[in-house]
């Protein structure tokens, strides 16, 4: 039996500690009114922006052209004081989003990779894979995060919904009752469907989760294959529902973030990016479990089918985007390419940099057999893809929630550290429950005596 060791328990508590100091300041530190926003804006342009606008003085031998001079010159004045204040509002939302974005982007990733480890676990179930039942209490100990992911993300969707942020436009009356297209999308993009959907997938997930990881376990005391047979059917048919549940969920959680923009790649687009953080994550535990001395059915033909699941899936993701931006950007159509456009102009580095880390950073260095089997290879490339597929979520979700207020600061660095402490306490504890190897599996012996 695997036990947590006192010295990764004490760090996951203290990545939490830390990261609910960081979040905590980065909602203290967010401006509470406009006259905060104005004498920020003012520092941060020397003062250029607090300088008043000059107008002529008119000349007192004409009344009337005076005094339609003096109409004019408030009319105007007006506006533009309606406009300045209209501009202020928005940057105090996208500065009071700030922590609100930091804090949904490592909760909808580090989520996503429990889902994407579930996924992987189901694929294998139902392909009956012969390699991969000695790695199957590795991803159940991953999935043990999903309820806790799950219950948080969804809290911070409900208090989306009671407008605690400004992360989602479509939420606001307002906003909507000024835009056409918006309002045209209401009988989808509305509260009350929105949630219920989030709370049917998130509990199909779940539900998927706690049987199959309950009949696996089972399986182990069982004289026959019963548990096996029926975690099959009960997989079969999850993967039907995760397909459907995943797109319309990338379309919910993500993609209404920018509600006029939309994709037909796009929930393929997220799958890859959570599908292939989830792999790697199965890589870096496994990798670590073996350097403790546990998993001593895994060799180096697991390690290196998992580093060609992690090469092949950057493969995969690169691809759909390469295919999103080519057809948006060739195309050129408005609504569209202002999606990226945003990106490249605001976000430029975090945007080809997640292109880097995720595609070129992995084929030179995965690409190679021999590198697929070293331990170490493994680890630096699976803490690089990781690291870029939060930039690529970081992409997604930052520029229709803070616009050009982004930098990767305090709440940002903090709600990873929170989420990464989190995960390695769930996880890990997950792991001590049972034993490591399903012993009643019917492809125990194949995965054991797994060698290429």
């Amino acid at each position: 039996m695997y036990t947590f060791s006192s010295k990764l328990k004490t760090l996951s508590l203290i990545l939490m500690a830390v990261g609910i100091l960081g979040i905590g300041y980065g909602f203290y530190s967010a401006p509470k009114d406009i006259h905060e926003v104005e004498n920020l804006l003012a520092a941060e342009n020397h003062g250029t922006h607090g300088e008043t606008t000059q107008h002529a003085e008119a000349t007192p031998s004409d009344n009337a052209s005076t005094e339609h001079a003096a109409h004019g010159s408030s009319v105007h004045d007006a506006k533009e004081v309606a406009k300045h204040e209209k501009h202020l509002t928005h940057v105090l939302h996208q500065l009071q989003n700030k922590p609100w974005a930091a804090l949904y982007v490592a909760c909808i990733f580090f989520m996503l990779i429990a889902m994407g480890v579930l996924a992987f676990y189901a694929i294998q179930q139902v392909a009956q894979a012969g390699w991969s039942p000695v790695l199957f209490r590795v991803m159940q100990g991953i999935t043990a995060y999903l309820p806790y992911g799950s219950a948080i993300f969804f809290v911070i969707l409900i208090l989306c919904g009671l407008h605690f942020n400004h992360l989602f436009i479509w939420l606001d009356p307002e906003v909507v009752a000024h835009d056409k297209l918006i309002a045209n999308k209401s009988g989808y993009l509305n509260f009350p469907f929105w949630i219920i959907r989030a709370a049917i997938f998130l509990i199909g997930w779940n539900l998927y989760r706690y049987y199959s990881t309950k009949n696996c376990l089972a399986q182990d005391q069982s004289n026959d294959n019963s548990y096996y047979k029926k975690n099959f059917k009960m997989t079969a048919g999850f993967l039907v529902f995760f397909i459907v549940t995943e797109s319309i969920m990338s379309w919910d959680w993500i993609m209404s973030i920018d509600p006029h923009w939309f994709s037909t790649l796009f929930g393929w687009y997220v799958f890859a990016s959570f599908f292939v953080s989830g792999i790697t994550m199965i890589a870096l535990v496994t990798v670590y479990l073996k350097s403790k001395g546990f998993l001593e059915y895994v060799n180096s033909s697991h390690i290196h089918d998992l580093a060609k699941f992690m090469f092949g899936i950057s493969i995969f993701w690169t691809y759909l985007w390469f295919s999103q931006f080519m057809l948006i950007w060739y195309a050129n159509i408005p609504e569209e390419i202002t999606y990226f456009i945003t990106r490249i102009q605001l976000y430029n580095l975090p945007f080809f940099g997640a292109v880097v880390m995720n595609f070129v950073f992995p084929l030179l260095i995965l690409i190679n057999t021999d590198f697929k089997r070293i331990s170490w290879v493994i680890v630096m490339a699976g803490v690089v893809i990781l690291a870029g597929h939060y930039l690529d979520f970081f992409n997604m979700i930052m520029p229709g929630t803070v616009g050009d207020r982004w930098f990767i600061g305090i709440p940002e660095i903090a709600s990873v550290l929170f989420f990464l402490g989190l995960f390695i306490f769930t996880v890990f504890t997950a792991l001590t429950k049972a034993p490591l190897l399903p012993k009643r599996n019917p492809f125990i012996e194949e995965s054991k005596h797994f060698h290429y």
